[in-house]
């Protein structure tokens, strides 16, 4: 699994739908989390993934060094589903994204760690997965990484 971090001052994403647009998921601060789910992953790559989003220190102590994490900083997680990030980009001027879960599998996985983020003294909001989302966000830094588990 993989997961585009980005430390924000807030976030949003809002779903389209019959009834127009509304928000899904948000957060006042924290990190946005877009997550990739690959063939191969299981529960223990959620889990992996899950503890790294936790405890990845990006987030300014008392002398201004990166070394708090989400929930010593006091923020939260807003979930994304993003399947784009298991492409591969190696070859061509068009991504391949053979190496993608199969929808079933990647829904399966990324409720798995909703379901389990959702477990910690922390907000934790989500888009919809395979919705066409609208994702809205203030980077704070920027600061943006990418986690693999």
């Amino acid at each position: 699994m993989k997961a585009l971090i980005q430390r924000v001052q807030s976030a949003s994403v809002e779903i389209d739908d019959a009834a127009g647009s509304c928000t899904a998921g948000a957060i006042d601060g924290g990190l946005l989390a877009l997550i990739g789910v690959e063939k191969g992953d299981d529960e223990k790559s959620a889990d992996k993934l899950l503890h790294k989003l936790l405890h990845y220190r990006v987030f300014a102590d008392p002398e201004g060094k990166m070394n708090h994490n989400v929930q010593q900083a006091g923020g939260g997680l807003l979930l994304v589903s993003q399947f784009t990030l298991a492409a591969d980009t190696r070859k061509g001027l068009r991504p391949s994204f053979s190496s993608a879960a199969p929808p079933a599998d990647g829904e399966r996985l990324f409720n798995y760690l909703v379901e389990q983020a959702r477990r910690h003294p922390l907000p934790v909001a989500t888009g919809e997965f395979g919705a066409d989302m609208q994702v809205a966000l203030v980077n704070d830094g920027p600061v943006t990484f990418l986690l693999e588990s």
